[in-house]
């Protein structure tokens, strides 16, 4: 069994900076891809970030590219968003998740419990 657990939210004022971390158990971390999705209140779960197995392959929704920068150590077994220039739609609880496959998303098939991230404005 797979455990996620990601860190780092909090609350942050607009245009502020916040780092959000995802560490995973087990040895196989390395071999698979993770990615970043968010839910804010009233609205359903999207995608944000995702990067493959080696970091080869990285991917961006359209509403955080150029603010938000995903990346991975896999000598950590931990996954990171950077996320800046921050805005109040940024607020949301963020989840990490674990691909079954290694170059891109796919399926998911395992998540983080989620980190709260609110942005005032």
């Amino acid at each position: 069994q797979v455990q996620l657990v990601e860190s780092g939210g909090g609350l942050v004022q607009a245009g502020g900076s916040l780092r959000l971390s995802c560490a995973a158990s087990g040895r196989t971390f390395r071999r698979y891809a993770m990615g970043w999705f968010r839910q804010a209140r009233g609205k359903e779960r999207e995608f944000v970030a995702a990067i493959a197995w080696n970091g080869g392959s990285i991917s961006y929704a359209d509403s955080v590219k150029g603010r938000f920068t995903i990346s991975r150590d896999n000598a950590k077994n931990t996954v990171y968003l950077q996320m800046n220039s921050l805005k109040p739609e940024d607020t949301a609880v963020y989840y990490c998740a674990r691909s079954s496959g290694s170059g891109d998303l796919g399926s998911i098939d395992y998540w983080g419990q989620g980190t709260q991230v609110t942005v005032s404005s």
